[in-house]
């Protein structure tokens, strides 16, 4: 249910509101994300969410599916997607099975067969027509930095009009414009123009107090001590000029495996081991074995 002039759920009508009810869905907003989120429901806009991997940008779009009670549909960007990956496609054999019937039974005329082959039973819907289909529905365009420039300014059309056009049918317009996030990591800058249509909104990683925070209402069985133990030594390798940064969804992985070996601290040895929870590449491991973690996580733990 959505209040009046807007996608925001009923109740709903301050950011401070939208971050108190995501806190409740276990998805932490600070004031800026709360009030994007807010202005980009209550204005109908899609939202923009930049920042390195790992920061909560997915989780975000999944939180206010929660939120809304609506389906999450997701498009999964990838270099050399386009279009028709993203829209539509016609169920190729569906349609041959229905010519090979009517051929069978008789079919009236060339054209009135050729009209049935390209009726809508026979069109198989992708994720972005399948949210303009649906109402209400949260759209997550997921790392739209992995695509090219053709899929971008595909993207910016759709999102103006919320409408598409299917040559054989006409045109398909949401009933009600979807809430739409979209995502980038930022492996390159995306086009001016599709951020101009966006409210954006750059993610920096938390503090170290606010990913404490996160990782105790994610993980609830972990010990308090080892939550901030596991947090401080995540905040240490950031600093460390890794290959990929650890993000908080890795914070959150390397509490439940230590959780999981019923650990209630971080010891060395434990760290060595579970290292993999964290850390991804090669490189970034021998790094982050090199490091002193004991040093580094009382540091962090005295200082936040």
């Amino acid at each position: 249910m959505r209040a009046e002039g807007g996608l925001l759920p009923a109740g709903v009508d301050t950011p401070a509101g939208l971050a108190a009810r995501l806190a409740e869905l276990r998805y932490l907003a600070d004031d800026g994300l709360a009030t994007a989120a807010f202005l980009a429901l209550k204005l109908h806009r899609p939202l923009f969410c930049e920042g390195e991997a790992g920061v909560g940008k997915t989780e975000l779009a999944k939180a206010l599916a929660a939120l809304l009670d609506a389906p999450l549909i997701r498009l999964q960007c990838y270099e050399g997607i386009d279009a028709s990956q993203a829209l539509y496609d016609w169920d190729f054999p569906r349609q041959l099975l229905h010519l090979r019937a009517a051929q069978a039974v008789g079919v009236g005329s060339v054209d009135a067969l050729e009209a049935e082959l390209y009726d809508r039973r026979f069109l198989l819907a992708r994720p972005l027509l399948a949210a303009l289909e649906t109402s209400p529905v949260v759209l997550l365009i997921d790392e739209v930095d992995r695509a090219d420039d053709e899929f971008e300014a595909f993207l910016l059309e759709v999102l103006s009009d919320f409408a598409v056009t299917v040559p054989e049918i006409g045109t398909i317009r949401a009933d009600v414009p979807p809430v739409v996030v979209l995502t980038s990591n930022r492996t390159r800058d995306v086009h001016d123009a599709l951020k101009r249509r966006c409210y954006y909104h750059w993610i920096e990683h938390p503090t170290f107090a606010r990913e404490v925070e996160i990782v105790r209402l994610r993980v609830p069985a972990a010990s308090d001590r080892l939550t901030a133990q596991v947090t401080a030594a995540v905040h240490a390798l950031r600093g460390e000029g890794l290959l990929k940064p650890p993000g908080i969804a890795e914070t959150i992985d390397w509490v439940e495996a230590l959780a999981a070996l019923g650990a209630d601290h971080l010891d060395p040895a434990l760290a060595a081991a579970t290292l993999g929870a964290v850390v991804k590449y090669r490189e970034d491991a021998q790094r982050a074995a090199a490091m002193d973690l004991g040093a580094a996580v009382a540091r962090a733990v005295a200082n936040g």
